[in-house]
């Protein structure tokens, strides 16, 4: 089983864009490759969006090198981006962006539900991509809830929905670069739940609401209590991770092998070298970022 490894937080507020409030939950300019190949999460919410004409959220924008994955548990956003991919990120859906050699895109809550506001809560995910597929072509998935798989845990403790990976002999639909497990999970209180992961990988949970508590070998010792908005960072040992609920909880688990590779990131590109940053930025400047 693995252990806790350490819990990490961060209450920081700021802005993205119009997106408010958006807190980091964790980035690798803090953490490194101690979360390889995770990147970064973001959460933007829970809020309330008042009723606007305007189109908030963020303006066009490169990335290169890695993917992003948006999770939309409520509100709604419309997405475009320069390889024609797009549409409705609705309530539950989960959007799969592999920036890849180049795109440049948009981010804003779709009109309809800028026009009737209502709550929103967003969690945006950075995944790094191995060096050999950085200078792929994009690619991009729109998720939606109804083909996402949901497993309802044993004697009614709570359900997963797989975004990514495997549980219980079932399979996320995201197509990914490397193998990564990506769950969606809610745990009722008093439940305890054990998830699968592997020796060596990452393992992290980001805890959304609720208060969890972990199994660790020694019992007595047990006195780590991951809150509302923070993250667990397990240890790489052992297989398996196995959690109580101590009021009812909701949140993600991240497992997968680390890249073990150079990052070397800035503003909206995340490379292995400096020089390959510096190229990012003229082929932007040139009009080469883009391929057709």
């Amino acid at each position: 089983m693995k252990t806790l490894a350490f819990i990490h937080r961060n209450d920081t507020i700021f802005s993205v864009g119009d997106f408010h409030p958006v807190k980091t939950i964790f980035s690798h300019h803090e953490l490194g490759n101690t979360v390889s190949p995770f990147l970064l999460l973001d959460h933007l919410g829970p809020s309330y969006l008042k009723p606007t004409h305007l189109r908030k959220g963020v303006t066009e924008h490169p990335h290169r090198g890695f993917e992003t994955v948006t999770l939309m548990f409520r509100g709604e956003l419309e997405h475009r981006d320069s390889t024609g991919g797009g549409g409705i990120i609705a309530e539950g859906d989960v959007q799969w962006m592999t920036a890849a050699s180049g795109v440049i895109h948009k981010e804003l809550f779709s009109e309809a539900f800028s026009k009737q506001g209502g709550a929103f809560e967003i969690v945006q995910l950075w995944v790094n991509l191995p060096a050999k597929d950085k200078l792929n072509p994009a690619r991009y998935q729109s998720l939606k809830q109804a083909d996402i798989p949901v497993v309802q845990l044993e004697h009614d403790a709570g359900r997963v929905r797989i975004i990514a990976g495997e549980y219980a002999g079932q399979h996320g639909i995201a197509k990914t670069h490397t193998p990564i497990m990506v769950l969606d999970i809610d745990l009722k209180a008093g439940q305890t739940a054990t998830f699968p992961a592997k020796v060596g990988d990452s393992t992290l949970i980001f805890l959304r609401t609720g208060r969890l508590q972990f199994q660790e070998e020694d019992e007595a010792l047990n006195d780590d209590i991951l809150e509302d908005q923070a993250l667990a960072v397990m240890s790489s040992h052992g297989e398996q991770v196995q959690v109580t609920a101590l009021r009812d909880s909701k949140f993600l688990l991240l497992s997968a092998a680390p890249l073990n590779e150079p990052i070397n990131a800035k503003g909206f590109f995340v490379m292995n070298t400096y020089t390959e940053i510096l190229q990012a930025y003229d082929d932007l400047k040139n009009g080469r970022f883009i391929q057709q």
